[in-house]
């Protein structure tokens, strides 16, 4: 008859031996999760490994070197001729008691805490999975135009740098690095700007950057205007730092400023969120009129401008509008954007440009976040402004996306004629497609899954007034939109036909 311990160890213990992971390390780790949750006590003898073996179908070799790995972890002691006992040790890891689980769930994590915690409705996932071969997204780029070949020697490069090693020892830089210096002359040389180092901040993403200006800006209840139709992102942004939301007219020349004048008094507004180039979602620029109005409001009322220029790279016409930043005297503006959107996400980064100490305060929420940083993303990004590589890179692209346009126009034109109303954006990697008839997009996204193709939640936008969604077309090449809006028709009038 075997032992207890015996009989217990052989419900615990399982493995593969097909696994990358060693037999005798699968074993250890199971053996040592028994031992915390209070299945093996402390003083408990463990079979020999002659008979632990031959419990397992093992070779007497695995067995030693399981003990000799739970040994040189401290979870047992081994005692010539004596045996193999288990200990306790000194709370290196917290102990998980087993009193309330039934052996058959010792391997089944937990599926809700054991406390209470505070969940955001405002951080609620709006991801969204298929298996459609087709997906239009919001305006994303095409990775697969990201220069793998060059950036496995770029990256390889910077990994053998010496100075790497010195540079993640540093605790503190009292002078611009490398990095920040380059990105500074690189801001200067294609937006305008007249900036030092110290009026910029990079980040991991655009997402993080707003992130930490609204933790700096807003308060609760503090009230933050947005377009009318604006990004669903920065408003779960907005929202989960306290703020009041208030939207303001979009038309074709941008975001309503006189609409805040009239609607508003002074010192009741604490920041306006523009996207000055190309407005989320509708792609409409806003003109240089209202720019200027906007910030001599914004002086007159005391409210700070966020202004988010997510797709400045992506001009295909005439050349970008420079930022509404680069124009600021007064301190108003907080200019977010993105680095490297030609590149593989990895390889991206956001940053801030705003004042002085608006900089030195944000610095010190990002230590909290992301202290370490990437620096060896930062050695190449370094070096790809230097060497011109990222100017090439974009103008190289912005070619391959205005064929994309082009195309996604042309097949809008032929497939849909005068169902759909669009403009042909001068830049960007969506276009605002609106559908004359008011059919439900709901059901057109049904329908057109049964095709294959999958429109997310997060690109349509209906109430009364709209029946239109944001169409990203940069990730897809012409073969592939020839797919798409083939698809998106059959969709269309089989939704249409239900409303007939």
């Amino acid at each position: 008859m075997n032992s207890p311990v015996n009989d217990l160890l052989k419900q615990l213990i399982f493995f593969e031996k097909s696994s990358s992971t060693a037999v005798y390390i699968q074993i250890a780790q199971q053996i040592i999760n028994a031992i915390q949750r209070g299945y093996l006590s402390k003083g408990t003898a463990l079979p020999g490994t002659r008979s632990f073996s031959q419990l397992f179908s093992i070779h007497r070799n695995t067995a030693v070197a399981v003990y000799e790995e739970l040994a040189s972890q401290g979870w047992v002691e081994i005692l010539p001729n004596k045996g193999t006992f288990v200990l306790l040790p000194e709370q290196r890891t917290a102990p998980i008691k087993a009193s309330a689980q039934q052996i058959d769930q010792v391997y089944n994590y937990s599926k809700t805490t054991g406390f209470q915690f505070q969940q955001s409705f405002h951080l609620a996932s709006t991801a969204q999975e298929t298996n459609a071969k087709y997906t239009i997204n919001d305006g994303q780029p095409d990775l697969r135009l990201h220069p793998v070949h060059q950036f496995s020697r770029w990256y390889s490069a910077a990994m053998k740098r010496k100075s790497l090693i010195s540079k993640w020892n540093h605790t503190s830089e009292l002078s611009a690095s490398v990095f920040e210096t380059q990105l500074c002359n690189y801001l200067n040389a294609t937006r305008g700007f007249h900036i030092q180092p110290n009026n910029l901040l990079s980040t991991r993403s655009t997402e993080m950057s707003l992130y930490i200006v609204s933790q700096l800006l807003i308060k609760q209840n503090d009230v933050v205007l947005v377009g009318q139709l604006s990004n669903y992102a920065s408003n779960m942004i907005f929202q989960q730092a306290g703020a009041a939301i208030r939207t303001i007219p979009v038309d074709e020349y941008g975001l309503d400023v006189d609409y805040i004048r009239t609607h508003f008094i002074k010192r009741s507004i604490r920041c306006v969120y523009v996207c000055a180039h190309r407005h989320y979602p509708t792609t409409k620029t806003l003109s240089a009129e209202r720019r200027l109005k906007l910030l001599e409001l914004a002086k007159e009322y005391q409210f700070a401008i966020i202004e988010d220029d997510y797709d400045y790279d992506f001009q295909f016409e005439g050349s970008a509008m420079l930022p509404m930043a680069s124009a600021d005297a007064n301190g108003l503006v907080i200019y977010l954007g993105k680095l490297g959107q030609s590149l593989f996400p990895s390889f991206q980064t956001g940053f801030v440009v705003a004042p002085e100490n608006l900089i030195l305060e944000a610095k010190n929420y990002l230590q909290l976040l992301d202290r370490q940083g990437d620096l060896i993303q930062e050695q190449m990004l370094s070096e790809l402004i230097s060497e011109g590589e990222m100017y090439r890179l974009i103008k190289k692209n912005v070619i391959v996306y205005k064929q994309r346009r082009d195309c996604l126009c042309n097949l809008l034109k032929i497939h849909f004629k005068d169902d759909i109303s669009y403009e042909i954006p001068a830049g960007g990697l969506a276009i605002w497609l609106e559908f004359k008839s008011k059919i439900s997009l709901v059901k057109l996204s049904e329908q057109a899954e049964k095709h294959d193709l999958f429109l997310p939640k997060t690109i349509l936008y209906q109430d009364a007034d709209t029946c239109a969604l944001r169409f990203g077309f940069g990730h897809l090449n012409e073969e592939e939109i020839q797919s798409v809006i083939e698809r998106l028709e059959r969709a269309y009038h089989e939704v249409l036909g239900m409303i007939e």
